[in-house]
């Protein structure tokens, strides 16, 4: 099996479980600076599912967007004080820097 392959499945495998997995009640609603923490989930998980819906490509607008939401992550990430939030937003990084390294590989 290729490296991409093997990447393909493990972030197929992490948005599975990210789609299964609750919303935090806690951060509806909430904003850690000027980020929404409900529009960073979304903007995230439509780049993560429009690259797996593509064979592992995403347009220039998307590129740009899951950078964004990368840095917006990075950011957040240590200041929610729930575990089942930090676990939330920690499984959708991990997907977002999967599909950023896999992009970087195909250049």
């Amino acid at each position: 099996m290729s490296e991409s392959s093997e990447q393909v499945q493990k972030a197929a495998r992490l948005w599975h479980e990210h789609l299964h997995a609750p919303f935090p009640a806690s951060l509806r609603g909430a904003e850690f600076g000027d980020t929404d923490m409900v529009l960073l989930d979304a903007d995230t998980a439509g780049c993560v599912l429009t690259w797996l819906n593509s064979g592992g490509a995403l347009d220039p607008k998307r590129i740009r967007i899951l950078q964004s939401c990368i840095e917006d992550l990075n950011r957040v990430i240590p200041q929610i004080t729930e575990p089942a939030g930090t676990q939330y937003y920690e499984r959708l990084r991990q997907l977002a820097l999967l599909v950023s390294r896999t992009l970087s590989s195909t250049k």
